[in-house]
């Protein structure tokens, strides 16, 4: 009896100071409404508008997912990300309806993001999914990812820069293509950005979006790329687009690789070249009497 008496009292004892407490105003009967309600569980998405420091990689999965502010130094911008069919099975193939799609989309947004094309600047934007795990977990997310690159040629290199890139191309920049100089022959020849007001044989004037076919690789394949760029010279230095523009100047054009072909990308960019001469200035609405027809 005494065993059971101390534990009634200790049971009187506890509801008194609960009770007490409650008149304070700290604790009541309820004991579930003073805690914050934990998120509905689900498969890891990643989030927009927000900067990685580590290496692009085409599947991401929550362990590699490490997103800092974009004023700190980082390699990719997520610019958005967007979502696949939730009854989807399995991701899409390289090279697939799906996944051009989903390149279309962040194509699209990338370009609303930094204000112009964003091919006019020295940019990349890469497409990134969830891993097999992550998919087979639910996600069914795609991530649009924007990094700076220190040349748009084919030994482009990610630099690591701070400062997000939103309105980037927004009226003059630091990265957007300009007046060039070039190097090596024919298919190989090469690009060096300049400033306008230096000596140079070159100028980006715009991009060509190719319409849906296989990547050119046969000589007859490359004609539509020069036609395409032709239009697009013409419209940017102000002069006809005629059959008389091949003698006024000639072209470069810079498709994406084949990878980037099979996976959506199709916009070329196209500069104008100059054979024959060099010139201190930019000749954007120049006109044709400083893009005259050569008769020789």
């Amino acid at each position: 009896m005494g065993r059971a008496m101390r534990s009634l009292v200790a049971t009187v004892v506890a509801m008194g100071l609960l009770a007490g407490c409650a008149g304070r105003g700290g604790l009541d009967a309820d004991l579930t409404d003073d805690w914050r309600a934990l998120p509905a569980p689900g498969p890891f998405t990643p989030d927009a508008g927000v900067c990685q420091v580590a290496d692009f990689t085409p599947t991401l999965g929550p362990d590699g997912y490490e997103p800092v502010d974009c004023d700190l130094p980082h390699r990719w911008e997520t610019v958005h990300v967007g979502a696949f069919p939730a009854d989807r099975a399995a991701p899409p193939a390289g090279g697939s309806p799906e996944l051009r799609t989903a390149f279309a989309d962040c194509d699209a947004r990338a370009n609303g993001y930094v204000g112009d094309n964003w091919r006019a600047g020295r940019l990349r934007l890469a497409v990134a999914l969830p891993t097999v795990a992550g998919w087979a977990a639910g996600g069914r997310w795609y991530r649009c990812d924007l990094s700076e690159v220190d040349t748009v040629e084919a030994a482009a290199r990610v630099v690591t820069r701070t400062g997000s890139l939103r309105d980037a191309l927004k009226g003059a920049s630091p990265l957007r293509l300009g007046c060039q100089r070039t190097g090596g022959k024919a298919r190989a020849r090469t690009l060096t950005p300049v400033d306008c007001r230096t000596a140079h044989d070159a100028e980006f004037v715009g991009v060509w979006t190719a319409p849906d076919r296989p990547y050119p690789t046969k000589e007859g394949d490359w004609a539509p790329l020069y036609t395409g760029c032709d239009t697009v010279l013409a419209r940017y230095v102000s002069v006809p687009d005629d059959k008389m523009l091949r003698f006024r100047t000639g072209v470069v054009v810079r498709p994406p690789g084949a990878g980037r072909w099979a996976a959506g990308d199709r916009g070329v960019r196209c500069y104008l070249w100059l054979s024959d001469r060099t010139v201190t200035a930019s000749l954007k609405g120049a006109g044709p009497a400083r893009l005259p027809v050569r008769t020789r």
